[in-house]
């Protein structure tokens, strides 16, 4: 038996799930206390399902709350910047072009030491013991709580970030240590940008699990938690607190995996629509395409690894206005319930517009019959204009692909859109997102950087392997049941010796023990 949970900004949705069967499932706004409303939903399936606590095997969830609290500039700690590479990287210091209301929400000093690494491997420079020494004594009288650390070429060759690392928690037990290149690729700002972002959510990540935890201890559930990652797939608790930073964007990509699941289909377009944004994203084997640039989290430039969606300001709540010509993208959200005109409000909304046109049977149909049909015509027409665009701009080719509607909006999406050659709505479409959290298997990444050459290709290949399949199993993989799913090499250029990157994801099921 596996509970899934996915915390939205409007709903929170849950199933149990006995193998691949939906024994029950629960969509409710999602409360103030994220925790308290999380324990809500498992508790109302649990019963539904008559299931016992102590049958659930696995717990996954999957939470806005570290997106949100880098979006809202809200219970983020001080971190300090540790850069290895002086040297050669002074003109770019740490927290460039960082908003000012983050800098004042998490900035704290930043360290410059000499030392660093070249592309292959080789070291540029010593590390500046020294200056290293002067940073951990200052970061103790300082009281700094969160440290991210970032050196050049580090994913290439991690020594000196983990050296640095191990300095500090020796020094400083309590400190929380984010390392680049467990995190970002090799563009040395981007990774830095991460680190720090994940530092600074480091003890919100130990407080919010920690919570999970013993609010599910507290309901006798006696099993593993798993936190969604935005590759479609798991990480244990402890894993999420040391990368909170990977479960940015873990709802659309929970969606995309349900709505596979859901549809059967692997290699396709999905549209979840919620009720503030729907988000359109491409499976390619059945998992999220990933974003192939540098992405923007909260106005921070970061190149970790996100999944290739785009947010759409229309939902469910999306209100309506000048006679229909207008949809969103302000939307009441989670407020639906009590202001759309279906449910006695006195705001239009698309939800009405739906009802009002027959798509769904929601609240009180005898409280929209007063909307004009010319101003339900137009409203629909703008609907599907704002999906079919979207869909449009999310394509990679002109080959027609197959469209999964997900999500509590669902009704909303045409039975044709241009472009595409099915719509396909499943049912459980509104809690694609918690489904696809119970179902999710547990994954990890490697990367690693090869010159050309006899043999080199190989060496790295399995090197890369080796790290991939260990990480996954440390993030709460069964052994025996990793596999790299995923393989991609991208040259490097401007180099003097032509030189390439590579990684590799690697993926198995959930441990229950």
């Amino acid at each position: 038996m596996r509970l899934g949970i996915d915390v939205g900004g409007t709903h929170t949705d849950a199933v149990i799930m006995d193998g691949r069967s939906v024994l029950a499932s629960h969509k409710a706004v999602t409360s103030g206390d994220i925790t308290h409303g999380i324990v809500a939903a498992a508790k109302k399936v649990l019963a539904e399902s008559r299931v016992a606590a102590t049958e659930v095997e696995s717990v996954a969830i999957g939470t806005t709350q570290f997106t949100n609290a880098v979006v809202q500039r809200r219970n983020l700690a001080e971190v300090a910047a540790i850069r290895i590479g002086a040297q050669s990287t002074a003109a770019l210091p740490p927290f460039m072009e960082w908003p000012a209301d983050l800098l004042e929400s998490a900035r704290g000093p930043s360290y410059m030491l000499d030392g660093g690494y070249e592309y292959d491997g080789t070291e540029i420079l010593p590390l500046d013991e020294r200056g290293l020494d002067a940073a951990v004594e200052d970061i103790g009288k300082r009281r700094i709580t969160a440290v991210g650390i970032c050196g050049i070429f580090s994913p290439v060759n991690p020594a000196l970030e983990d050296r640095v690392a191990a300095r500090l928690k020796e020094a400083w037990p309590d400190l929380y240590v984010a390392t680049s290149h467990e995190l970002g690729g090799l563009g040395l700002y981007q990774r830095e940008n991460a680190s720090l972002l994940n530092a600074a959510l480091m003890p919100l990540a130990t407080k919010v699990i920690g919570g999970f935890e013993r609010a599910f201890d507290a309901l006798g559930v006696n099993a593993p938690l798993f936190i969604s990652q935005n590759d479609g797939t798991l990480m244990r608790g402890e894993s999420a607190i040391r990368y909170p930073v990977l479960t940015f964007a873990s709802g659309p990509t929970n969606s995309m995996r349900g709505a596979a699941f859901l549809s059967g289909i692997s290699d396709g377009m999905v549209i979840d629509v919620g009720g503030t944004t729907s988000d359109i994203g491409m499976l390619i084997r059945g998992f999220p395409r990933p974003s192939g640039t540098t992405v923007e989290i909260g106005g921070v430039l970061t190149n970790f690894r996100m999944p290739d969606v785009m947010a759409v300001g229309l939902g469910g709540g999306s209100v309506v206005s000048d006679n229909g010509e207008r949809v969103g993208p302000v939307s009441v959200g989670y407020e639906l319930a009590s202001k759309g005109l279906c449910f006695g409000g006195e705001v239009t909304t698309a939800t009405d517009i739906g009802v009002a046109s027959g798509l769904v049977q929601l609240g009180d149909a005898a409280k929209v019959r007063g909307i004009a049909g010319d101003i339900v015509d137009a409203a629909m027409r703008r609907i599907e204009a704002l999906m079919a665009d979207g869909i449009d701009r999310m394509r990679t080719s002109k080959e027609k692909l197959p469209l999964v509607a997900v999500g509590g909006g669902a009704f909303l999406v045409p039975e044709t859109v241009p472009g595409i050659s099915e719509v396909v709505c499943p049912a459980e479409a509104g809690v694609a997102n918690a489904i696809g959290a119970a179902l999710a298997q547990v994954g990890a990444e490697a990367e690693v950087v090869y010159s050309r050459g006899e043999g080199s290709r190989e060496r790295a290949l399995e090197e890369a392997c080796i790290a991939a399949k260990a990480k996954a199993a440390s993030a709460g993989a069964e052994p025996g049941s990793i596999d790299i799913v995923e393989v991609d090499e991208t040259p490097m250029s401007y180099l003097a010796e032509p030189a390439v990157r590579l990684r590799v994801k690697a993926v198995g099921n959930a441990a229950h023990s």
